[in-house]
């Protein structure tokens, strides 16, 4: 199975959101150790952090961000903690030690400031000395393009690596790699993760096809833009010290506190599925699915998930074992389709099996769903924007299948719609879009749907 590089240093800001965990809890028990006997006082406190790190995007920060804002958003996310947490004394009407708490909130600042600096620093230094870097290129040769450049070359704290630039007027500069009907083949030959095109140098068609090759080979494409440009509601303006430049696409969901609280729902959902559902039911489904058909009682399938990162997605195996299995897709009235199978793929007991590759972390409970190897390579071909649907990880349901496109996919249309749908909840996503989409899946089973054969 093939894979992609990492897109972002998730991790960094994974242990930048525990360590300030940590930090906050050991603390406050430091000072006092009762409240290891308050569990919902911790509770209280520590989703208290996290929801107003949501709110305030504290842990959403990236390499071009100045150690100016980061400390105004540490102020921010601070002072806005010390309310909540006094207005759980106040609620709780709690006797509490007015110095002792100012003293924990002020160390508890102190330390939260310093770990802030520190990764600041010791991240700004590791990409001084070549780690963490994202190799980009220029599609453009203005002035500003050539501001820009300058940024990627002399500022390697930030850590890019600037490739080179490419523009259809000739160049003699040996950063010039090119005409711009090069860019393509040397971002693939290149392992390049950026591409920065200037608008004043792109027709429509130009730009229509640099957003295509992008998102199909999950590249990250920005654009410089005019002064005079007006911007999209959906576009990002983001400063790279005083350059302006365009973030394409809106994605909830590659923010760091968005992608944790997603995760967390995921482990926690899927895990209690396992325990309290599958632990049962798998002895006896495999009992009724040997027998009735000779073979495994899973079956697994190479799907695309995350960034075009192939996985094996698991189902309970409803078919008897044939050589189309991972070639043609399931038809209405399929002889290959066991009695047993019918009914697991009726009620959607087959697809059970994948909530272990939600708690594994290839997939998640809500999210565009996989395709076949074969169909994705088919549809990529045909529909539009179909890669876009791989920039968040696929799910077990998704609002596609609550609208009622799912199963066979038939015609053009039925790919276009669901896309359409996939690319909405991408651009949309809250955890209550995914409430709603896990509500109406049960409700829909529970019915029984027309194209669940």
């Amino acid at each position: 199975m093939s894979h992609s590089p990492g897109r972002y240093s998730k991790y960094l800001r994974l242990i930048n959101i525990s360590l300030h965990l940590f930090l906050i809890n050991g603390t406050i028990y430091y000072f006092n150790e009762t409240i290891i006997s308050k569990p919902i006082q911790l509770l209280y406190i520590n989703f208290s952090w996290l929801i107003i790190a949501y709110i305030i995007n504290f842990y959403d920060t990236y390499r071009f961000v100045d150690l100016t804002k980061l400390i105004a958003r540490l102020f921010t996310q601070h002072f806005v903690f010390t309310l909540v947490y006094f207005s759980f004394y106040a609620i709780t009407q709690e006797p509490f030690n007015v110095f002792i708490q100012l003293k924990i909130l002020f160390i508890l600042f102190v330390g939260l400031l310093l770990t802030r600096l520190f990764f600041y620093f010791a991240l700004r230094v590791y990409r001084m000395r070549g780690g963490n870097f994202r190799r980009v290129i220029i599609v453009g040769d203005s002035s500003k393009d050539k501001t820009l450049q300058d940024f990627f070359l002399n500022r390697n704290e930030f850590g890019y690596k600037f490739e080179g630039f490419f523009s259809d007027i000739i160049s003699k500069s040996d950063l010039y790699k090119g005409r711009l009907s090069d860019v393509f083949d040397f971002v693939l030959n290149n392992n390049i993760d950026e591409i920065y095109c200037s608008l004043e140098l792109l027709t429509k068609e130009k730009r229509s096809a640099f957003i295509k090759f992008s998102e199909d080979n999950y590249k990250v494409l920005k654009f410089i833009p005019k002064t005079n440009d007006l911007l999209r509601k959906e576009v990002n303006l983001e400063y790279y010290d005083y350059i302006p430049v365009l973030a394409l696409r809106k994605n909830p969901l590659s923010r760091p506190i968005e992608k944790l609280l997603k995760r967390i729902f995921d482990i926690f959902f899927s895990l209690g599925i396992i325990v309290f559902i599958m632990s049962w039911l798998t002895p006896i489904l495999w009992v009724l699915i040997k027998i009735e058909s000779r073979g495994p009682l899973f079956f697994k399938q190479i799907r695309e998930g995350l960034n075009g990162q192939q996985f094996y997605c698991y189902k309970f195996r409803s078919m008897h074992r044939n050589e189309l299995e991972n070639i043609i897709q399931t038809a209405k009235d399929d002889q290959r389709i066991t009695i047993m199978g019918k009914f697991i793929r009726k009620t959607s007991i087959d697809e059970l099996p994948q909530f272990i590759n939600v708690f594994l972390g290839s997939m998640s409970v809500v999210g565009p769903r996989p395709h076949m190897l074969t169909q994705g390579a088919k549809f990529r071909a045909v529909v539009d924007k179909y890669a876009v649907r791989h920039f968040v990880k696929p799910g077990i349901t998704g609002l596609a299948q609550v609208k009622g496109f799912r199963g066979e996919i038939s015609s053009k249309a039925d790919i276009q719609n669901r896309i359409k749908l996939d690319l909405f909840y991408i651009e949309n996503w809250t955890p209550l879009l995914d409430l709603k989409i896990i509500v109406l899946t049960v409700f829909n089973a529970l019915k029984g749907e027309e194209k669940a054969y």
